[in-house]
């Protein structure tokens, strides 16, 4: 076997520059006096280190260790780059299905009147909608701290507010200068289908003896 497939893939495809190159052991570089292969290529079972690049260098491809930790090592016979292919499409599929979940902050006071507290919580229920979650917290400046009931009352009166659009995740807690709470939107449900409306009853045909 060319001792340049440490660097190529079987179809001579360079990897020093992949992002996945070192995290798996091909060809000559695989340690183990033997492997187990897990192929389609083969009939899957334990082999001589030697007759397993034997078979994959008969094949045009190359021996890739795929758990190395197993006893013996696993490894698959398959082109490189194609291995490295289908890892790269397997990753992005699995960050494509990943929702990002952003947190919105609301910042109150411990004595936000009610045009503020709506106009805060107007905003809520827009990031609720949007998906966000809300964190939401009373700040107390200096002697405020005094008011602290104060303002576990109004989140928890937001909260309440919200409880069409979201679920409470963390009940208010004070943390320093900071009491907070943290909301999460619900989970949207179907909307119900509505009945279908009853067709019309078909005229039924006129009695001949009325007609007549």
């Amino acid at each position: 076997m060319v001792d340049n497939k440490k660097q190529f893939g079987s179809k001579g495809y360079l990897m020093k520059n992949d992002s996945l190159k070192g995290q798996y052991r091909i060809n000559e570089q695989i340690r183990a006096k033997e492997v187990r292969i897990v192929s389609d290529e083969v009939e899957p079972m334990v082999y001589p280190i030697s007759q397993a690049l034997k078979m994959a260098e008969e094949k045009g491809l190359d021996l890739v260790e795929i758990s190395p930790n197993a006893q013996p090592p696993v490894c698959r016979i398959i082109d490189y780059s194609k291995f490295l292919y289908q890892l790269k499409k397997r990753q992005k599929e699995q960050k494509a299905k990943q929702v990002k979940v952003n947190v919105k902050e609301i910042r109150f006071g411990p004595q936000t009147d009610d045009h503020d507290y709506n106009f805060k919580l107007k905003h809520a229920k827009g990031f609720l909608e949007d998906g966000d979650k809300v964190k939401a917290y009373v700040f107390f400046k200096g002697r405020s701290i005094l008011f602290k009931e104060q303002g576990e009352v109004l989140l928890l009166r937001f909260a309440n507010d919200l409880e069409d659009y979201a679920k409470v995740d963390q009940m208010p807690v004070l943390e320093g200068k900071r009491m907070t709470i943290q909301l999460s939107p619900k989970k949207k449900e179907g909307t119900p289908k509505k009945p279908a409306a009853p067709k019309p009853a078909a005229p039924k045909p006129a009695d001949k003896a009325a007609e007549e």
